[in-house]
């Protein structure tokens, strides 16, 4: 199998080594973090919080620890009855008319049922926006974590986070369960393309990137959102790559590898974070008293608040009462309490029982104002008793040419040149006929992936706003050019070049664990059928982690990564026909074959490309 190019070795950060020092310094020593933001917030919100604590009730402060459903909740009364102080919208779940009017429905409705409380106090509607704000047709969509990993460019990470803070909040939603900061080291994850690469260091600097961009210069401004880093601790390292698995390791390496990007996130003001449905050593982190409250809120001087996983805590013991127990003692905040089996109202259940623990003293009263406390300051930081309303013209920017230019930008910047002989790309745009090969390149749908519209994500053009990769081809070449589309065969008349787009089908979490990572044998031949035309092949990957490519590298002669792009597939042929020169590094290396799916293989064996690596067009490879 033809390997990489000689000469090339793998590429720097796009930014100084300095920088990159003075950030591993701080992330590595971790017990000298002094947080900027949350730490030490203004004594104004910490008076206002606790000021409105002394006249709560403790129905209406375990009200503000509880996290339910939208789907859950088939009785909006509840949320005044219960005194909800949070619901969210789990993947796929969006109201009837699924659009921005949709959505600032359905949220004003949650907040008048807030609002007839007896403190009134506001209600914290969160939502997963991991790639865009993907549960809203119509919406940007962004490439995934791993794409943008791929840019090495923090301010372009920030830059995407503020559009994507902005059409959230166009939703009248105000929490973004993101960035997820797992360093993925094991690609048989599924959830590997949620994170932004296999480098601690990089993943610091852009999760921290992105909670600025989320929050903004003041988390009460207009297009603000409360970011949630997550999954607190080592998800993306657990054996074998199993989705809430076990990750095996000593704590020197727990702090080394997998604490760091929090370290930055509670440096950059980060006002939540979510808690792994993983374990560390066999034992789960929503019952892990020593990491959520000794490490994070201690060590780390954490100051807001600690949300649960969907259901997770049900995970601790077969015992809810317990698992109720267990958690919040541990250090969670707030628990996120779907619709459990046999359990319609699986939230009221939740209030019963922790009411009761504080009752019988299993739960401190401490523990619960201290929890209350978190939550309403952030309240307080946010200026949630203070809003009006949503800001319309926010609604109004949702999909705006704006918004897409800059998914375009991030497009571009993350496609990875991984081969080039004889200087196939770029494209000529005035070639005579150029013929494209694969369903996914004319499928928005695949090159969203998961966590679009529905949880796993699904293949189609029903995702409305974008542009296909095809489509871009077509928008891009001279009029003189002919462009054939065949999901499955060569065109009758033979090409000057052909382009072969393959990859993974959409999926996310769960459903996306594999343990064979190699091209899918109808996608070998069609590089195959490509490469028996005698034309110059093209083969772009679209996938939400490195492949692999088996036959199909040496019978390419250009390959390029261009990951899950998300909507603006323009940005794809920005790259293919010369517009933008590639710039994308690998944010984790590629593996050889399935013997290198995870880091610590890697480290024992020469991958196919290492991480890093990325060219560029002209006689040299775009490092620096």
């Amino acid at each position: 199998m033809m390997m990489p190019q000689p000469g090339h070795a793998p590429g720097k950060f796009a930014v100084p080594m300095s920088a990159w020092l003075g950030l591993w310094l701080s992330v590595g020593c971790v017990s000298l973090c002094s947080p900027k933001v949350l730490a030490a917030p203004s004594s104004r919100y910490d008076q206002q919080a606790a000021a409105l604590l002394s006249r709560m009730t403790l129905d209406e402060k375990i009200g503000q620890m509880t996290q339910a459903d939208c789907e859950a909740l088939k009785d909006h009364g509840d949320v005044a009855k219960y005194f909800l102080g949070s619901v969210l919208s789990g993947g796929g779940h969006s109201p009837v008319e699924n659009n921005a009017q949709g959505w600032l429905k359905s949220c004003e409705q949650f907040r008048s049922w807030a609002s007839k409380t007896r403190l009134k106090i506001p209600i914290l509607y969160g939502i997963d926006a991991v790639h865009g704000h993907n549960n809203v047709d119509g919406a940007v969509i962004f490439p995934h974590n791993i794409g943008l990993g791929a840019t090495r460019n923090p301010a372009l990470v920030q830059k995407a986070a503020r559009v994507v803070a902005a059409e959230v909040a166009g939703t009248g939603i105000q929490w973004d369960f993101a960035p997820c900061v797992a360093v993925a080291r094991d690609e048989r994850w599924g959830r590997t393309y949620e994170s932004f690469g296999e480098s601690p260091e990089l993943v610091s600097a852009l999760g921290a990137a992105e909670i600025r961009g989320l929050q903004g210069a003041r988390l009460s401004d207009a297009g603000s959102v409360l970011a949630c880093a997550k999954h607190f601790l080592a998800d993306g390292g657990t054996d074998g790559g199993m989705d809430q698995g076990n990750t095996l390791c000593d704590e020197a390496t727990l702090r080394k590898v997998f604490l760091p990007p929090y370290a930055e996130a509670v440096r950059d003001g980060v006002g939540s974070i979510m808690v792994s449905y993983s374990s560390w050593n066999g034992q789960k982190m929503h019952g892990n008293k020593k990491l959520l409250t000794g490490v994070l809120k201690e060590e780390l001087g954490f100051k807001g608040f600690l949300v649960s996983d969907w259901a997770a805590i049900d995970q601790l013991s077969p015992d809810f009462k317990s698992d109720i127990a267990t958690s919040i003692n541990a250090g969670l905040d707030m628990v996120m309490i779907p619709n459990g089996p046999g359990k319609p109202n699986n939230y009221a259940e939740f209030i019963g029982d922790l009411k009761n623990l504080v009752a019988e003293g299993k739960v401190p009263m401490s523990r619960i104002d201290d929890a209350v406390r978190r939550v309403l300051r952030i309240k307080f930081q946010m200026g949630l008793f203070n809003q009006a309303g949503p800001e319309l013209a926010l609604a109004a920017a949702i999909g705006s040419p704006e918004h897409r230019e800059v998914a375009r930008d991030c497009v571009r910047q993350s496609l990875v040149l991984l081969k080039n002989s004889d200087h196939v790309l770029p494209l000529r745009k005035n070639l005579k006929h150029l013929h494209i090969m694969g369903q996914a390149a004319d499928d928005i749908g695949r090159q969203c992936g998961g966590w679009t519209i529905s949880w796993q994500g699904q293949g189609g053009n029903d995702i409305h706003g974008g542009t296909t990769i095809l489509e871009a081809v077509r928008h891009t070449v001279a009029s003189s050019a002919t462009v054939t589309y065949s999901a499955t065969d060569l065109s009758p008349d033979r090409a000057d070049a052909i382009v072969v787009v393959v990859g993974e089908m959409p999926y996310a979490e769960g459903k996306g664990d594999r343990h064979d990572l190699t091209l899918s044998r109808d996608d070998l031949a069609l590089v195959a059928k490509a490469r028996e035309s005698g034309a110059p092949v093209v083969t772009l990957v679209i996938s939400g982690r490195p492949l692999v490519l088996d036959s199909a590298q040496p019978m390419s002669d250009a390959i390029v990564a261009a990951w899950l792009p998300g909507t603006e597939g323009q940005g794809v042929a920005d790259v293919l026909f010369g517009d933008y020169k590639p710039t994308g590094k690998l944010p984790r290396a590629w593996p050889l074959d399935n013997g290198q799916l995870s880091t610590s293989a890697q480290a024992d064996a020469k991958p196919l490309y290492p991480f890093g690596y990325g060219l560029t067009y002209g006689l040299l490879p775009a490092y620096k």
